[in-house]
């Protein structure tokens, strides 16, 4: 590929036909379809929409860890998503192998910090709070401070064992001492989930919110917690983390039903759900919610503008001149597609999003 490239008569997600001129990895014009000139010409010829690069707020990326692990690249650029963010794989004893392996990588990376220093070396890593190390915590931020944008508890049964809400109280204050938000996820209790909500302030993430298990965020008639609401109300941003056991479509109809929104949509990726589902990729779950009847414009914004500025980086989640070339493509395809739950639940949408190529720091790579 050249140093200049234009993607021609792309489809912004308002229907508006543009072209995109990047040169030297920046978009430098942004003009009438027909109207860029030189380097190579790429024609999508109306049949792709352009949106700035997809931000996947929750993955997991450090190969090493089984079973909650991949690569950085199988589930970043090469799925549409041009950033991704660990979602605490790594704790302060790896975190520093995580950082070097993005920059051996194309996709964007950012990472949770577990709060645990082993990270998911170990799925019960919240078990044993010796391992909840401030010193080495802080250390590790330190040492990261580009990389690293929050800290990860994961607060259900099978991860903190017997020790019910401690760790995320714990994780509060390391919380404070760092000035990093929590990414909080929750699961099957006990601890209850209404002594979680109790500990979420504005800017913290609760990802699987529409998860269906018991301890969830509706009550057995499919109301929200009052609890949840007053949450929602402080300003804690709700992410979806799809996951192997993390989305009910039941559930997300029961949000809809009370107005409940995502803020952001992530996949909770990872090699074994990618390969074999239910994830697969990230279009993938955006086929759920536009199946869901949402709007492609609130879907999209949901991993592009939303993400971005949750990591205060208002730059990836737009397409504007003079910016480094981030950007994903795709269509929107009348095809009939069966879509499954984390509950085994199957549904048939008649549309689904598929990815047809990604410009990655400036680079244009077909998919």
């Amino acid at each position: 590929m050249t140093a200049r490239f234009v993607l021609q008569n792309v489809r912004m997600i308002d229907g508006s036909s543009v072209d995109i001129v990047v040169e030297d990895k920046k978009i430098v014009d942004i003009g009438p379809p027909g109207t860029g000139i030189g380097g190579t010409i790429i024609d999508y010829k109306n049949n792709a929409y352009v949106s700035s690069g997809w931000i996947d707020m929750h993955v997991h990326a450090f190969p090493e860890f089984d079973p909650y692990g991949d690569d950085i690249d199988e589930i970043g650029y090469k799925t549409g998503v041009t950033t991704i963010i660990d979602a605490g794989s790594t704790g302060a004893d790896r975190i520093h192998d995580l950082a070097r392996n993005s920059k051996e990588s194309k996709t964007n990376v950012f990472a949770f910090l577990n709060i645990s220093r082993i990270g998911l070396k170990r799925i019960d890593e919240l078990s044993d709070l010796s391992l909840l190390d401030e010193n080495e915590l802080k250390r590790a931020v330190e040492e990261n401070k580009e990389f690293i944008v929050g800290l990860k508890a994961r607060i259900s049964k099978s991860v903190v064992g017997g020790n019910g809400v401690e760790p995320l109280k714990i994780a509060r204050e390391f919380s404070k001492v760092t000035d990093l938000p929590l990414m909080v996820h929750i699961g099957s209790g006990p601890p209850h989930i209404n002594d979680v909500l109790d500990l979420l302030k504005n800017g913290d993430v609760i990802t699987h919110y529409l998860n269906g298990k018991s301890n969830n965020l509706f009550d057995e008639t499919g109301k929200p917690l009052p609890k949840f609401l007053d949450a929602i109300n402080r300003g804690v941003h709700l992410d979806v983390g799809h996951g192997n056991a993390s989305f009910s479509f039941k559930v997300a109809e029961q949000a809809q039903e009370y107005d409940i929104h995502f803020n952001t949509i992530s996949t909770d990726i990872y090699r074994k759900n990618r390969l074999h589902g239910p994830v697969y990729n990230m279009a993938s779950i955006l086929t759920k919610f536009l199946y869901l009847g949402y709007s492609l414009k609130e879907i999209i914004e949901a991993v592009t503008v939303h993400a971005a500025n949750w990591l205060k980086k208002p730059a990836l989640g737009r397409i504007s001149k003079g910016d480094i070339a981030n950007l994903t493509l795709f269509s929107v395809e009348d095809e009939a597609m069966d879509l499954i739950d984390s509950e085994g639940e199957m549904r048939k949408a008649d549309q689904k999003i598929v990815v047809k190529g990604v410009v990655i720091n400036g680079e244009y790579i077909e998919c």
